[in-house]
């Protein structure tokens, strides 16, 4: 890259000096199905194309992940979960100037979801609220939003939430896939990503360095796409099978990731070394495992949760990190990494410099029974 290029290239990048990650709220399903479950569910189909036990879980390294009811609004949840991520926080509710909801899933095309939540949670009537929409990276994208108006001063705190609601994804795919005769081993490979997808609601609270009892602020953003690659993932709806190259997709997005990656690193002035923690979109195990060989990172400085909870949309990255912090896996003084990575192809990575573990605040809050 040329010097000029470099130059152009870093002013696109986000700095924030008074942006402060302040709390998180989640909330998960009580009901757990296991991909043993799926399996056997998919025995129509496993035996018509003489499938093996198993392979979904060897696949993917899922070997569980958690459903709502049928029928759960995601702004039902979202509000549990923005509330944990409020009270967590400790800032007064008429401090926030922002909502931003940004799930796939949503109550519906209109009003906004956020609507619903901003009434249940009961803000500021003069707040900014509205959905964002972006595949697997909404929410942080809804972060990079409440941030940069924060660092405007347009407003002292924000909370970005979004609630995936799987189920009906992955029983409509299952029906699916036992009905077509036509499937073959090859063909039924572009649904398997849709029986990867679990359940799962997340809130992040961000506010200015004045509410802040943290100290953990956020300090960079990089966003990059290959839009090139736009059809290797297609979703209609709830109610059709999810279309996913998902081998040429994981290239493909490993691929987008090191080109963000690269310019990540310039911004945030940080070699591959100087990070201690990362979170990462929650896709498989084999994805993860290709995704920190590609950006020469090792992958013990990783928390995940893609075993246990599967891919849960827009909510897996920010869900890890808040199971992250509770887990006292951060520690003061920590160079964090949040690497998103989305079908469109999009990406966006955040970095943020941690001070306090947390998990005494996040202690005083109840969270959803596991």
């Amino acid at each position: 890259m040329s010097d000029a290029n470099e130059a152009f290239t870093l002013k696109r990048t986000m700095h924030f000096r008074r942006v402060y990650i302040e709390s998180f709220g989640y909330t998960l399903p009580d009901e757990i199905v296991t991909t043993a479950d799926l399996e056997r569910r998919l025995a129509p189909l496993y035996e018509r194309l003489r499938l093996p036990e198993g392979r979904l879980e060897l696949m993917t390294g899922i070997r569980e992940r958690r459903f709502f009811p049928p029928g759960t609004r995601p702004s039902t949840i979202s509000i549990e979960s923005a509330r944990r991520a409020i009270e967590a926080s400790g800032i007064d509710y008429r401090f926030f100037g922002a909502l931003i909801h940004g799930s796939v899933c949503r109550d519906f095309l209109e009003p906004a979801t956020a609507c619903r939540v901003h009434h249940g949670l009961g803000l500021p009537n003069d707040a900014t609220i509205y959905d964002v929409s972006n595949a697997c990276l909404g929410l942080l994208n809804g972060i990079v939003q409440v941030a940069s108006m924060i660092e405007l001063g347009q407003i002292r705190a924000g909370v970005v939430v979004g609630t995936e609601c799987g189920r009906e994804l992955v029983e409509n795919t299952i029906e699916l896939l036992n009905s077509d005769t036509s499937l073959t081993r090859e063909s039924v490979k572009n649904s398997i990503a849709s029986l990867t997808i679990g359940s799962a609601s997340v809130a992040i609270v961000l506010c200015d360095e004045e509410l802040s009892k943290t100290g953990n602020r956020l300090t960079t953003a990089a966003a990059y796409c290959d839009t090139s690659q736009h059809d290797l993932c297609q979703s209609r709806g709830l109610k059709a099978i999810m279309q996913t190259d998902s081998e040429e997709l994981m290239r493909q997005g490993i691929a987008a990731g090191a080109q963000t990656f690269d310019r990540f690193l310039a911004a945030a002035g940080w070699e591959p070394e100087d990070i201690d923690r990362t979170f990462c979109h929650q896709v498989g195990v084999a994805h993860r495992k290709l995704m920190f060989e590609s950006l020469g990172l090792k992958p013990e400085i990783d928390f995940a949760t893609v075993e246990y909870l599967g891919n849960t949309g827009s909510a897996a990255l920010p869900i890890t990190m808040a199971r992250g912090v509770e887990a006292g896996w951060l520690h003061a003084g920590d160079h964090v990494a949040m690497l998103g990575i989305g079908s469109g192809i999009n990406c966006l990575m955040l970095s943020v410099d941690w001070q306090q573990v947390g998990a005494e605040r996040l202690s005083e809050v109840s969270r959803a029974q596991l």
